[in-house]
């Protein structure tokens, strides 16, 4: 059976605005259920394990799927979100592959914690298809390569645009905009047009522009990883 890690974030505050944020439920649903429906087995970390923080805005109706009503409904979907492993308990052998939801929570904690900063440098030497989606790809912006290159420098990739975070009106309070830096980092950024479905394959690098991309970008992972075990 395939074993996938679904990486989410466990920082829960909106930089100063005193609002919540986490992880997007689309993110995570749509590609869990991606997976779950093809027979893999699932499991959740985060860095502080335990329950991963949803951004509330994420479960609005405006925002709502049949698979994020599926996720909410499902009994087991949701011990899952409860009882995340830690991401320093994980070991990168025991899966093989792993996916990372966005939101905004991981600007916040993902993009600078060495566990995932090694986990996705470990993957990737061990040959393993990756996929983030939406503002995860900015947890690539510290990885590297052996010789000390980034990571994405070359690499093509996609990730929550500027304008599109221009159109949250959240250009000053995150951290840093995920399209500059893969950019600054010398990776060739693509995007479509404000919250369309896009997606980019690079080798076993696997990126998704936003919310809408999660579902696509876990498909892409799927037939990757098929092809890989064929």
């Amino acid at each position: 059976m395939t074993k996938v890690l679904m990486v989410l974030t466990s920082h829960d505050q909106l930089g100063d605005t005193g609002h919540k944020t986490g992880f997007w439920l689309e993110e995570l649903a749509a590609p869990y259920y991606r997976f779950r429906d093809a027979g893999w087995d699932v499991t959740l970390a985060s860095p502080r394990g335990g329950r991963a923080p949803l951004d509330p805005k994420s479960d609005e109706p405006d925002f709502q799927t049949d698979q994020t009503r599926r996720f909410t409904a499902d009994a087991e979907a949701q011990r899952q979100l409860a009882t995340t492993v830690r991401l320093d308990s994980v070991s990168v052998d025991d899966f093989d592959t792993v996916f990372y939801p966005g939101g905004h929570g991981p600007l916040w904690d993902l993009a600078e914690d060495n566990d995932s900063i090694k986990l996705i440098e470990q993957v990737v030497a061990a040959g393993k298809p990756i996929a983030l989606v939406c503002h995860a790809p900015g947890a690539l912006r510290h990885c590297a390569t052996p010789d000390g290159q980034p990571l994405v420098a070359g690499k093509r990739v996609t990730g929550f645009t500027d304008s599109e975070e221009e159109y949250m009106g959240l250009t000053k309070v995150v951290p840093f905009l995920v399209e500059d830096e893969l950019v600054a980092k010398g990776a060739e950024f693509s995007k479509a047009a404000n919250f369309e479905s896009y997606v980019v394959s690079d080798g076993l690098l696997i990126t998704g522009q936003n919310p809408a991309s999660s579902g696509p970008a876990a498909d892409q992972l799927i037939s990757l990883v098929s092809r890989a075990g064929a």
